[in-house]
């Protein structure tokens, strides 16, 4: 039902390269460029710039690429509501996670999702809670999953599950003698953190606040982009690491990492479904549904 050149305008804006383009809707690039010559004539405006070997979009494609973007959601509405007549429901959903739920949370679930409604094609998109927040505000994706809560007034956040972060360390740490630390203590331990941008890293940030430290203040050996990295990194030196409780917890019960609990400061969270203000539909809506009744606490 879309039209296929749009759909070709809006690839081709989204990657701001007509190779690639071309290889994501399975077409040749001569193809994607006979469309966008067709949709240039038929406005008579160039909608990209060609500078070199870089394309930008022109001023009259960013006003086309708001108007497709509004044109899709509208589509991809349709075919939810008339489906549902039908008892289908089919389509493709674009959804982002932070690197946490991508790896720990979410594919049991998809897995799942997917055997009852195998007509919705799922395509995820892994990044930290910052880059997924701005995937959602690009429209790169219509749902989203991140942790913590960054309250952008664009973004609406509907709580998904509960979660924990915990001071872990490997078993085998030479340089911890007891279970508890006070916090002035984390002053003192070479730790690992995760990258800026990191939805786990603010939700720490924030905790620690409270007791008057700084992540300033922190004896910080290395920041890394992923929680596995950081586990891995843990089992080969005396460092600690703040990492969520879903993502040890294989660890923890093979005995290769312990939690150090740390007094008086617990640091509870919340997963959060992220998706544009207004009303909720179409297969982000049932997605939510599906996950909020199936994921175990």
């Amino acid at each position: 039902m879309f039209d296929f050149r749009l759909k070709v305008f809006y690839t081709v804006a989204r990657r701001l390269n007509f190779t690639k383009a071309a290889k994501e809707l399975l077409i040749s690039q001569p193809a994607v460029t006979k469309h966008i010559k067709e949709l240039e004539s038929g406005f008579n405006l160039a909608l990209f710039d060609r500078k070199g070997n870089k394309v930008v979009l022109s001023p009259a494609g960013e006003v086309l690429l708001k108007h497709t973007e509004d044109i899709m959601d509208i589509y991809r509405q349709i075919e939810f509501d008339l489906n549902q007549f039908n008892q289908t429901l089919k389509g493709v959903l674009h959804i982002g996670s932070s690197t946490s739920i991508t790896q720990y949370i979410l594919p049991p679930l998809l897995a799942r999702f997917h055997s009852i409604h195998q007509d919705v094609k799922v395509e995820l998109l892994s990044g930290n809670s910052e880059q997924i927040e701005q995937a959602l505000l690009n429209k790169s994706i219509e749902l989203g999953v991140v942790e913590g809560k960054s309250k952008r007034r664009e973004i609406h956040y509907t709580p998904f599950l509960k979660d924990e972060i915990v001071l872990v360390c490997s078993s085998k740490n030479h340089l911890i003698k007891k279970e508890e630390i006070r916090p002035e203590e984390l002053k003192n331990i070479p730790l690992l953190l995760r990258e800026p941008g990191s939805g786990t890293l603010e939700v720490i940030a924030n905790a620690l606040k409270e007791k008057g430290i700084r992540l300033a203040d922190l004896k910080i050996e290395m920041q890394l982009g992923s929680t596995e990295a950081i586990k891995s990194y843990l089992q080969h030196s005396d460092c600690m690491a703040f990492l969520s409780l879903h993502a040890v917890l294989k660890e923890l019960e093979g005995n290769e990492l312990k939690i150090i609990e740390i007094k008086k400061m617990p640091i509870p969270r919340h997963f959060y479904f992220i998706t544009p203000q207004g009303p909720e539909g179409g297969l982000p809506a049932l997605l939510i549904q599906f996950l909020i009744r199936n994921h175990k606490l």
